[in-house]
């Protein structure tokens, strides 16, 4: 069994090829068998194959599978392009599917052909492979199949794993479906190549399918263009698959580009003339392929797109295809799923003695996830902190490496640094040893910000031990359109190039290569940036599973598991939850029953353990009851740690708008500011400055509110200025304009915007609280809408022009084939017919200007005005809201207090209030227990799973630190409790035992005394009686030698207490007698109930000794 938690990426693996006979065996005379295996040994392969048919057999010989003069790891093969080779060039039988080869009685020629293959015998002819679909390719193929059949213009998402092998199951779905014209659009052009090598492979061969792409990626590849392809139809293939990528597509003239190509590809016909293109365009793609469906294909640019294609069915290919389905885009008939669970379980139930694991090559991932807050504090899982400072950052990976402005320095330099010190020194993180950091020669961080990219690689640059690799910023956003390639190549060569020349790298990103690149050196993911997407987050963390086989030293060794190391568990978990449930249709975005839930996280888990932290900071591998309750615990240390003064706590803080009942209430409450530890006294009204809120809890604007506003500040002096400013700007539009366009017609018309707007814009953000920052912010974006609504009609209107004369210059060109007078007299009627259609293009094109821009003034004045609005009140929302929490935090500070006077382990939000008396409540929290459970089960205010888990975590402490007579524990448990305002003020532990220090000065002997009593007049914890009690167990060890009854004499005839209030008592007493099961058994008298001040001053009718007889008799007094 293997021990999960141990890092462990590679296995060693020696690939070769054997070759046997099994002479005992009749139906196999004449035929020998020649496999593929990485075993060391190859008759342990052999054996699973023979065994289970009890045969005999005689290894042949068995030799490294690679090429003569092998120099890297290119140059091993496997038995697939050995097995090609016999058949096309040495014309040697096989027996297919199987793996075994017809020699006629000369088996020992099989190793000739196997030695002439090694030496690269064979002349350039293309090979002919065979292939056999898997059982999950077939249900993919099987279920699009049905669906097609009874769905006409059906849409079908194959949501299949990167490796399914979609592009030889695409293909063979053509075939079956009997498709004439196919055509495959991809965001992604390098991967164009992939497609031809299956198609060349498997396809072209045994189909009368032709290959057709202009595509730049295969311009050295043997592909037909659209004119060949018709050149050849009547003697050659009939069929056609199209592949083009989703750039060119968009670059066509008849799709909004500038290129004079693609014609064929749309449905509409530009003019009525007959042409040899017309076969492309009289009967519809009876197949649309979109490859990685996920990447780029909800653009505006790209629904015009795709609207320009006719087509019987779409088939959309996409592994990671979140966004689609949170929008229900597919229904479950509509989508086939292959995850990455079902791969790995595929994996591990092969169990064919004849086919070599197709999966066997694909590492299993594992997660492993720390506690960021733990990393960077100095006793890990020690400490409260509720001293007004704290590590919330430590939660929020984006604020942790969050940098100064305009510098590459972090604003948590100092904790950053000590997080990579803990990453390279403690044990249990991936970089701390020379054998981890050989492990993870190659990795890949991923940031949230380009500048925090920069800050972390000057830190690593500098580091003791990060100094010894080579790091590489691919810090592009990734949020680019046009040059998103371009700028991917890229930072994929700087990558290449370092891990070939470096032995251990670190590669930064902020977006780039999270997607469609493969690394297969990359051995682990380092997530530092607060993902909370489901999709990118997994996007990322697949970036390290990529299959890797290479040489070291004579040895072959394969990646075996890849890595994802991770630094806020809270969130991770709640990805890792959303990942296993989000890929199924009945269980995405929150769906299905929780045991279904929990079932998709088990079988997750099964192939992508999670390691995480214990309570006591070891790593262990986590189960589904974990992963779906560790995320509160996380939540819930914090909340301890922080004397419950944290906002965890707390939820639908936004009900506070609805009800003035609320607000009563709350406003009983002192707040506790941010990184305050003590209440601001207060006894102004909570202020909702008019916000309003929908049944989401969002602010909610009144549209006629809003009307009213625009009519105000912007109205008919706007839409005046604006219909001047378009007069101006399209009185010069002519056919000339058009058919050479630049910016100025958009920037005349969103310059002209912006002035016409920005003054009212400015002085409605002024009047509702906004920085001009802010405003700048909305008037920005105003302006960009509307310069994208002009150039969308711009470039409508040009695709027509361009168009237009594309179909006018086809005209004049045909036309030189006629005599002159016939060929003059078309041109001279195509140039009228040009003209006209030109002059009516700019004529639409004014006009069409000129109502955008009045719609669009209208609507974006209004959305500008919403905007602002909006801002306004979700900025006094938050300052509500804040203010709530607040005073949330001044009730919250007391739980502590509660749970060490009354907290049992059944204690919990929903029976808090049942061991409470009112008056008790009252006064330590300001509200009645009623109030309470209004606040609690009327308006929902408390997190009830991370409130009882919080509980737990506390009870827990303090069952910890009860053993007061260990003096090895550096805290007890009124470090974890805040200062109430009533009269507990703990006094520190360091005190109290300086002056018993004191006491014991004076008197060496006082605590070797079985008949000295002692007593603390203002009980407020119970420390200095503990203190006292520790000391006369020490100093009467002679004079009674029995500790149990030592111990009971201290606490019944030595010590007595006094507290002022019943919760106070109930503290005392807890701390005091609950070192120890066996002190029930003490009798707990002698800690009363009596504020004494009120004696000190002389207010009572009797004095303090006479009230100490009463309590205690006078004999103990």
């Amino acid at each position: 069994m293997t021990d999960k938690t141990v890092i462990k990426t590679t296995k060693r693996i020696f690939p070769q090829i054997y070759a046997y006979i099994t002479p005992n065996y009749p139906d196999n005379h004449g035929w020998v068998k020649i496999g593929y295996t990485d075993r060391q040994d190859v008759n342990i392969r052999i054996a699973e194959q023979t065994k289970t048919v009890g045969m005999s057999y005689n290894l042949l010989w068995s030799a490294p599978a690679k090429f003569s003069q092998a120099k890297d790891i290119e140059d091993w093969f496997k038995d697939k392009e050995l097995h090609a080779y016999l058949r096309k060039f040495k014309q040697i039988e096989q027996r297919l599917p199987h793996e075994w080869f017809y020699y006629n009685g000369t088996p020992e020629k099989a190793r000739q052909d196997f030695d002439d293959f090694v030496a690269h015998k064979r002349d350039q002819v293309k090979e002919e492979l065979a292939y056999q679909l898997r059982q999950e390719q077939q249900e993919a193929i099987q279920r699009t199949l049905e669906y097609a059949k009874n769905t006409l213009d059906g849409e079908f998402l194959w949501n299949a794993k990167p490796r399914f092998g979609k592009t030889l199951t695409t293909y063979d779905l053509a075939c079956q479906m009997n498709a004439q014209k196919v055509l495959i659009v991809t965001n992604r052009p390098a991967i164009a190549n992939s497609w031809f090598d299956d198609f060349e492979k498997f396809i072209a061969w045994q189909t009368d399918y032709a290959f057709v792409s202009e595509s730049e990626s295969l311009k050295n590849r043997p592909v037909l263009t659209r004119d060949q392809f018709l050149d050849q139809r009547a003697h050659g293939k009939k069929r056609m698959i199209a592949f083009m990528s989703l750039q060119d597509l968009k670059g066509s003239v008849y799709f909004g580009g500038t290129h004079d190509k693609h014609d064929w590809i749309t449905a509409d016909k530009y003019d009525g003339r007959k042409d040899k293109y017309d076969w492309f365009k009289e009967t519809p793609w009876d197949l649309l392929v979109i490859d990685e469906a996920h990447e780029g294909v909800d653009t505006h640019k790209t629904d015009f797109a795709f609207e320009k294609i006719k087509r019987k069915f779409t088939l959309y290919l996409s592994g990671t295809p979140f966004k689609a389905l949170a929008k229900g885009d597919f229904s479950t008939d509509e989508i086939y799923n292959w995850t990455y669970a079902d791969e790995q379980a595929a994996k591990a139930e092969w169990n064919s003695s004849e086919k070599e694991n197709p999966y066997e090559k694909l590492p299993q991932l594992n997660l492993f996830s720390y506690q960021m807050s733990q990393m960077i504090t100095d006793k890990v899982n020690k400490g409260a902190n509720i001293d007004g400072k704290n590590h919330d950052y430590a939660f929020d990976l984006n604020e942790f490496f969050l940098t100064k402005e305009n510098k590459n320095e972090f604003v948590h330099e100092t904790d950053v640094k000590k997080w990579l010190n803990t990453l390279t020194n403690n044990h249990k993180y991936p970089f701390s040893t020379k054998e981890l950091r050989n492990e993870l020669k190659h990795t890949f961080w991923l940031l949230n910000r380009i500048a925090s990219a920069k800050a972390l690689q000057k830190l690593l640059q500098n580091h003791p031990v990060f100094a010894q690799y080579e790091i590489i910023l691919a810090a592009g956003d990734g949020r680019g359109e046009e040059d998103e390639q371009v700028v991917s190549q890229k930072s994929l060569d700087k990558v290449k190039k370092a891990i070939k020349n470096h032995d251990k790298t670190i590669t930064l990103s902020v977006g780039q290569l999270t997607t469609g690149i493969t690394i297969p050196e990359w051995t682990a993911v380092l997530m530092l940036s607060n993902l909370k997407s489901p999709s990118l987050y997994m996007q990322a963390a697949f970036r390290s599973q990529n299959p890797w086989e290479y040489e070291v030293n004579g040895e072959v060794r394969q990646k075996q598991n890849a890595y994802v190391f991770d630094f806020a568990p809270e969130r991770t978990l709640t990805i890792y939850e959303e990942f296993a449930n989000n890929l199924s249709r009945s269980t995405s975005g929150g769906g299905g029953t929780s045991e279904e839930r929990k079932q998709n996280i088990q079988q997750l888990l099964n192939f992508f353990p999670v390691i995480a932290e214990d309570s006591e900071g070891e790593m262990v591998e986590l189960d589904v009851n974990q992963v779906l309750t560790l995320p509160k615990v996380f939540k819930a240390q914090e909340v301890v740690r922080c004397g419950f003064m944290s906002n965890f706590l707390f939820q639908n803080v936004s009900g506070i708008f609805a009800s003035e009942k609320a607000r009563e209430i709350l406003e009983q409450l002192n707040p506790v500011e941010v990184g305050k530890t003590v209440p601001r006294k207060t006894e102004e009204p909570i202020d909702t400055k008019g916000v309003s809120v929908d049944e989401q809890g969002e602010v909610s604007i009144d549209t006629d509110i809003v009307i009213a506003t625009t009519e105000a500040n912007f109205g008919e002096k706007v839409y005046g200025t604006m219909q001047s400013v378009v007069e101006q700007a399209t009185q010069n539009i002519d056919t000339t304009t058009l058919s050479n366009p630049d910016d100025t017609l958009v920037t005349t018309i969103a310059t002209g915007f912006k002035q016409s707007i920005q003054e009212a814009t400015q002085g409605l953000a002024k009047e509702q609280g906004l920085t001009s920052k802010v405003t700048e912010q909305v008037l920005n974006q105003s302006t960009q809408a509307i310069a994208r609504e002009i150039e969308k009609v711009q470039k409508h209107s040009e695709t027509q022009q361009k168009v237009a004369e594309v179909e006018y210059q086809k005209i004049i060109a045909e036309a030189q084939s006629e005599s002159p007078q016939v060929a003059q007299a078309k041109v001279e009627e195509a140039k009228i017919a040009f003209e006209a259609k030109q002059q009516q293009i700019a004529e639409d094109f004014k006009q069409e200007v000129t109502q955008t821009v009045a719609t669009k003034t209208q609507e974006l004045t209004e959305q500008t005005t919403q905007t602002i609005l909006q801002k306004a009140e979700d900025k006094k929302k938050n300052t509500v809201e804040d203010e709530v929490r607040g005073r949330l935090r001044g009730f919250s500070r007391t739980i502590p207090s509660f749970l060490m006077a009354y907290g049992t382990p059944e204690t919990m939000l929903a029976n808090f209030d049942t061991t409470i008396k009112d008056e008790v409540f009252k006064e330590v929290t300001g509200i009645t227990l009623e109030q309470f459970c209004t606040l609690r089960d009327e308006f929902n205010f408390f997190d009830e799973t991370v409130f009882n888990q919080s509980v737990q975590e506390f009870l827990n402490k303090r069952r910890e630190l009860a053993n007061y007579f260990d003096d090895s524990q550096e805290e007890d448990i009124f470090d974890y409790i805040p200062p109430q305002e009533t009269n507990q003020i703990f006094t520190p532990k360091w005190v109290v035992k300086m002056m018993i220090d004191k006491l014991e000065a004076e008197d060496s002997e006082i605590f070797k005394r079985s008949d000295k009593t002692f007593a603390d007049l203002y009980v407020k914890s119970g420390l200095y009686l503990t203190e006292i009690v520790k000391r006369l167990y020490t100093g009467l060890a002679d004079e009674m030698p029995d500790p149990d009854a030592r111990l009971k004499h201290i606490l019944e005839h030595q010590v007595y207490g006094f507290a002022p209030s019943e919760i106070i008592l109930n503290i005392a007493r807890n701390f005091v007698f609950g070192f120890d099961e066996k002190a029930k058994n003490i009798d707990q008298s002698h800690i009363v109930l009596l504020d004494t001040i009120l004696y000190a001053k002389g207010e009572t009718e009797i004095s303090f000794e006479e009230k100490c007889d009463e309590l205690f008799g006078r004999e103990k007094s």
